[in-house]
């Protein structure tokens, strides 16, 4: 299909600067929902080993029993299109497992819940063998799972697991960067699994996911999406023995994720640089470089904050990169966390 301008069609004007929230996804609303969800189930998040900023955890005894949930969202979309399932899979084991990462906790199970509006073998087995992928790059245990048919809730398929993990109590991160630290960065495989309703519809406003990519490394724009999430479980190890303090999963909400880390000022000067899917997505949908820094990883798919004397050695066994700083200093904006990326303040 040819881009065309939409203006004899009724679609889309391609000059039109397209936004997360125009595509179908208010993060602010998102949030609003999820603080309305907490404060209805009475969660306290102030008591003590009650969670981190990514996982769940309860105080055992000795450890923390660690639990994370997420799906893979609507990348579902992408390869219901192309009739692919394969990667899925990794996706949602990725998604949960490196969230267990960013707390300091060790994966060590993992249950997923497919539901779908009509069984297929086909599908759910591609899915099956995602999943299996998946655990095994998480070096994980796959231990169960649910599959529910509800053909008036789902149309298609989804897709979402949860991830248990175990840590010693003085292992988890403490979760806060403080002034003069360095941020080591790692970098991602491409779009990861969030975003994705902002990509699918840049991408879609004058192409199909069957087209030929016009950059290299896949064969359809389709394939460029479905890149699966990266596991970065093997970093947790090379992490605690560097002394990280806090870890950032980079997912919904792309960079302003760092803002978890505390009330800071995050300089990245030297960010992994964005795979060609980002700038194709960029240019396809008009969208802003400061929409695209806040919805996708942009490159860069997880970061940590350590102390300066630690962040060479930490990047250098991991093939990371020392990405940036931490400051005290922070804007106008009642005391809230900045990041600083690229020429932008998010």
């Amino acid at each position: 299909m040819t881009e065309g301008d939409g203006s004899d069609d009724g679609g889309p004007d391609a000059d039109d600067e397209l936004t997360y929230a125009d595509a179908g996804v208010d993060i602010d609303a998102s949030e609003a929902a999820t603080a309305a969800l907490i404060g209805a189930v009475g969660a306290d998040t102030e008591a003590e080993g009650s969670g981190s900023e990514y996982a769940g955890l309860l105080d055992i005894g000795d450890r923390y029993l660690a639990l994370a949930t997420d799906g893979v969202g609507t990348k579902l979309l992408v390869a219901e299109a192309l009739g692919d399932y394969s990667t899925v899979g990794i996706d949602c084991v990725a998604m949960n497992v490196n969230d267990l990462v960013a707390a300091g906790v060790r994966p060590v199970a993992f249950v997923d819940y497919l539901a779908v509006d009509e069984p297929d073998e086909r599908f759910a087995e591609q899915v099956g063998e995602g999943l299996a992928r998946g655990a095994d790059l998480a070096d994980i245990e796959l231990v169960g799972g649910e599959t529910a048919v509800m053909p008036e809730v789902v149309s298609g398929l989804d897709l979402a697991g949860t991830c248990a993990g175990l840590a010693a109590k003085d292992s988890v991160f403490d979760g806060r960067a403080e002034p003069g630290d360095a941020l080591v960065g790692w970098r991602s495989s491409g779009i990861h699994s969030n975003g994705l309703t902002l990509a699918r519809e840049a991408v879609t406003r004058g192409h199909e996911y069957a087209d030929p990519c016009p950059f290299d490394g896949y064969e359809t724009l389709g394939e460029a999406l479905l890149e699966p999430t990266a596991v970065y479980t093997d970093l947790l190890d090379p992490m605690r023995a560097h002394g990280v303090r806090g870890a950032a999963h980079v997912t919904g909400g792309g960079w302003t994720n760092l803002e978890r880390l505390g009330d800071r000022r995050y300089v990245v000067e030297d960010a992994f640089d964005p795979q060609p899917v980002f700038e194709f997505v960029r240019r396809e949908g008009n969208v802003s470089d400061e929409e695209m820094h806040r919805t996708f990883n942009m490159g860069t798919g997880f970061v940590a904050a350590v102390e300066p004397d630690a962040a060479e050695s930490l990047a250098a066994e991991t093939d990371g990169r020392v990405i940036g700083r931490v400051e005290a200093g922070v804007d106008a904006r009642n005391g809230e966390a900045t990041v600083a990326i690229r020429g932008l303040e998010l």
